[in-house]
């Protein structure tokens, strides 16, 4: 059957149905899982068995049918541009350098990449919310800035580098230009095997300096998923070699980081992921697969002289019956000897690639992936993974499904892009592209939220109908606003998600309550729910944040690296084919290649008379892949041609998965109409102040409002007389109180920025508070009295963190972060009732010289990296409110 809407629908329908009843019947084993939610069962269930009902079509079927016009909703806007040749120019000299004369080897040249079919033009797309497009051409009427201005993602879709365009991702991106409140940019990048690597990269690359003439590099942000999360962190690698604006920082969203899959979670059993367990296989046909490496050689020995001669490429074609024949269809080559090489290639061109499966070597000789070719799937542009360094990039934000295939790859680059020398690449790959080894010991470790999400599938957004997804959009809203405030170095408003966008169970409009954090279960417990655009990312810990997130969207800390296997892979073994792996594959691939042989040998032996016909003509002096359309372009009729029809399924889906957004538009017009607030302000917070602490060795920014002298001692160098003479300077200081939130007690890692959002007021401390000076009166019952200072209406432009205040709340844990207990004395807690913030309480502040709660000292208790200072605390009361966050024994 063809790929089209009614195939496509009978094929599909058996599985909703069969789906809807075993969901229900099963229901109860599904209960800790995401699947217990019966849209993302059926949305795995239905991408599954697309992916194996295409795999029965060509490649261009598939290229097709997800190229085909997806209309966008009403609320929606949407701006196809044209992308100038100059772009495309530099980029490629940009490219070409990053390449270096070895890697331009490599791919076959300069020029045949450059080439691009029929489609001479690179096109992209901006999408973005009607709303705010209309405000923004009001706000330029009136010489305003609109804030979608200044918040640009750059998008790179996914879909395994030969699959999938703007419009199948168009629905996602539209959300996250919803809920970041600012505009998505997307290039329509060309696609693999037809154009291999580096012609995407490419592309992304001249998209990327388009947006830099309007846009400053702080003001934009990269976003991509699966291939295209592995695109964007190639091409962050590519601009940070090339001394090339960085943009404010990347989301990578089930980055396909290692195209060896190298990792185990690669072979074990995913039931919970939709990718299919052996790879994408597709019926034969003229765009795959190309010839296999003997017809190749032989095509380069026996054609050498132009034109092409008919007995030339009457050698290049394996005769029936013959051995090369049996090799052409299976694609693959055995030997005895593991140190075999009579049977291997003895030209000047790199080995195919070997693995020793029960004692045999065995040379693969057919291309393994579309994107490039079998030398090539090594190549740190290629598989980002086996870069030699991944530091001096932006912040990263990398979300991984713990259910997903490539979960182990994922978690690995997160690590290495934190701590570049402690996972570099094997010796060989050091040896052929870092011989010196400077790249490796010359970046910083780059900052790294990780987030690993039970059980998810492989790029979770693209099922944003679903509760998870909607978990997962709220994250990256967080993080790309967080981003975007430190690049910027201001606040940034944005729309406060909470009532506007509730998170339901299903599609209806009942939200359900917001999760809360549960009781500890043996040594974990949950630090906080999701955050949403607005909140405060919590402090990095060695350059990361290492979160885990269940299926309500609550946090927990993962444990710590060293008990994580997948770390303690040698590195000498990351980047080699995975020989269990291997044997799967050829055998599904055996199968595969039997039911397809005619199908096979008649579409290689076209390609090689093609191949024949333009080889080394087109490109004087250049060698493309020959999966490549540049490699026989002047073949007749192997261009495809360009169809404009609609897609149905896609825009059904499409529907589908907006219309959560949609509701969420009519409620932010509906509260703007009756004038209610709908945006919070973020800032950068104190995760922002430890990235620059460790960027430059620079002190926070409180920490530079005290210091105005040219030699001021940093906050890790300050001794007891810089201490003290902040005290006889009489700086005031704050004194948070949160009260502790179902028997769990606050520590430093668990308060935050929400608590002072949603305080009831501030008061502002003492400003002669020290260790020894006078202490506060003391009442009747022996208890210091708070009675004055307090305001309720605290002003536009008073810092809640530089106004070094007083804090008061009672929201509880979900609702505080770290930021509120920054530069604070301490935390205390409130008696647990509803009038506890007026009652009368004993307390001491004790100032504090640093902004980071892990190095300074609280209490007379001195930590790692407060050596030399030892501060005691007054003497208290015995009782328990009286202890600060450190005191309180974690829940």
């Amino acid at each position: 059957m063809p790929l089209n809407t009614v195939a496509l629908g009978v094929a599909l329908t058996p599985t909703v149905i069969s789906t809807f009843f075993s969901h229900y019947l099963h229901r109860k084993s599904l209960h800790n899982k995401p699947h217990v939610h019966i849209e993302y069962d059926e949305g795995v269930r239905i991408f599954r068995e697309f992916l194996a009902y295409s795999a029965k079509h060509s490649v261009e079927d598939l290229q097709s049918f997800t190229a085909q016009r997806v209309l966008s909703p009403h609320w929606v806007r949407t701006e196809s541009v044209t992308i100038p040749t100059q772009y495309l120019t530099v980029a490629a000299t940009a490219l070409a350098d990053q390449l270096g004369p070895k890697g331009l080897l490599q791919v076959g040249g300069k020029d045949w990449w450059q080439w691009r079919g029929t489609a001479d033009e690179l096109k992209g797309e901006w999408v973005e919310v009607k709303n705010d497009y209309n405000e923004r051409i009001q706000a330029r009427k009136n010489n305003k800035t609109h804030p979608s201005e200044k918040r640009i993602m750059f998008y790179i879709h996914g879909g395994a580098y030969y699959f999938g365009s703007i419009e199948t991702h168009r629905y996602q991106m539209q959300r996250h230009a919803r809920k970041l409140k600012g505009r998505v940019f997307a290039p329509a990048y060309r696609l693999s095997p037809q154009f291999p690597f580096p012609c995407g990269l490419h592309d992304c690359l001249a998209a990327y300096l388009f947006l830099l003439k309007e846009h400053k590099p702080e003001e934009i942000i990269f976003a991509g998923d699966s291939a295209g999360g592995g695109m964007a962190l190639s091409l962050l690698c590519v601009l940070r070699d090339q001394d090339l604006p960085l943009p404010a920082g990347a989301i990578l969203i089930s980055p396909w980081v290692d195209l060896t899959h190298s990792f185990p979670s690669i072979v074990k059993n995913n039931p919970g992921d939709y990718i299919p367990p052996y790879g994408f296989k597709h019926k034969p046909s003229a765009a795959w697969p190309p010839p296999n490496s003997d017809e190749v050689e032989a095509i380069k020995k026996g054609l050498g002289k132009r034109p092409a001669t008919e007995n030339g490429t009457k050698e290049a074609i394996p005769p029936k019956g013959s051995e090369a024949q049996e090799t052409a269809i299976k694609g693959y080559s055995v030997h005895e000897n593991p140190s075999a090489k009579q049977c291997m290639n003895t030209t000047t061109e790199p080995d195919n690639p070997t693995v020793v499966i029960d004692g045999k070597t065995v040379e693969i000789k057919d291309q393994i992936q579309m994107y490039t070719t079998n030398q090539l799937i090594f190549h740190p542009l290629v598989s980002p993974v086996l870069q030699p360094s991944l530091g001096g990039l932006p912040p990263l934000q990398i979300l991984s499904g713990g259910g997903e295939k490539l979960r182990d790859e994922q978690f690995y680059v997160a690590h290495k892009a934190a701590n570049p020398t402690a996972y570099p690449p094997g010796s060989v790959v050091l040896d052929e592209y870092d011989p010196q080894r400077e790249a490796l010991h010359k970046y910083p470790g780059t900052h790294v939220q990780l987030q690993v999400w039970d059980d998810l599938c492989h790029v979770p957004t693209c099922l944003s109908f679903t509760r998870p997804a909607k978990y997962m959009f709220r994250s990256i809203a967080q993080f790309g606003a967080w981003a975007l405030a430190c690049a910027q170095e201001t606040d940034i408003d944005i729309v406060n998600d909470d009532e506007i966008s509730p998170i339901s169970s299903d599609s209806s409009e009942d939200s359900e309550i917001p999760a809360k954090p549960p009781k500890a279960v043996g040594s974990k417990q949950s630090m906080a729910a999701v955050g949403m655009a607005g909140d405060q990312l919590p402090p990095f810990k060695e350059r990361m944040v290492r979160q885990r997130v269940d299926k309500r969207g609550r946090i927990y800390d993962l444990e710590p690296p060293a008990s994580y296997p997948v770390l303690q892979i040698p590195s000498s073994q990351v980047g080699v084919l995975n020989p269990e792996l291997v044997k799967k594959w050829l055998a599904e691939k055996k199968v595969w290649d039997v039911k397809f042989a005619k199908d096979k040998l008649h579409v290689q032996r076209q390609r090689v008379k093609e191949l024949a016909h333009c080889f080394q003509q087109d490109f004087v002096g250049e060698v493309p892949p020959p999966s490549s359309l540049a490699a026989r372009r002047s073949a007749p009729g192997v261009l495809p041609s360009s169809g404009g029809r609609k897609n149905h399924p896609m825009t059904l889906w499409s529907n589908w998965a907006g219309k959560h957004d949609k509701k969420s538009v009519q409620r932010e017009r509906q509260k703007e109409k009756e004038g209610l607030p709908r945006r919070t302000s973020v800032g950068a917070g104190q995760a922002g102040a430890c990235m620059k602490a460790a960027g430059g060795g620079e002190s926070s920014s409180l920490d530079k409002e005290q210091d105005t002298s040219a030699d001021a001692k940093s906050s890790d160098t300050q001794t007891e007389e810089d201490f003290s003479r902040g005290v006889d300077e009489k700086t005031p200081h704050p004194m948070i109180l949160l009260p502790p939130y179902d028997e769990k007690r606050f520590t430093d890692e668990n308060a935050s920025t929400q608590a002072l959002f949603h305080a009831r007021g501030t008061m502002a401390s003492t400003s002669d508070l020290s260790i020894t000076q006078k202490q506060r009166p003391v009442s009747q019952a022996g208890s210091g009295t708070i009675r004055s200072g307090i305001t309720y209406d605290v002003p536009d432009d008073t810092s809640t963190l530089g106004g070094r205040s007083l804090a008061v709340t009672n929201t509880g844990v979900d609702a505080a972060s770290t930021r509120a207990v920054r530069n604070s004395v301490g935390v205390v807690g409130l008696i647990n009732d509803g009038d506890s913030a007026h009652r009368s309480v004993d307390f001491y502040s004790v100032p504090r010289d640093s902004g980071d709660l892990e190095t300074t000292s609280l209490g007379g208790r001195t930590t790692e990296g407060d050596i030399s200072r030892t501060v005691s605390r007054p003497g208290m009361a015995d009782r328990e409110f009286y202890k600060t966050a450190e005191e309180h024994p974690v829940a």
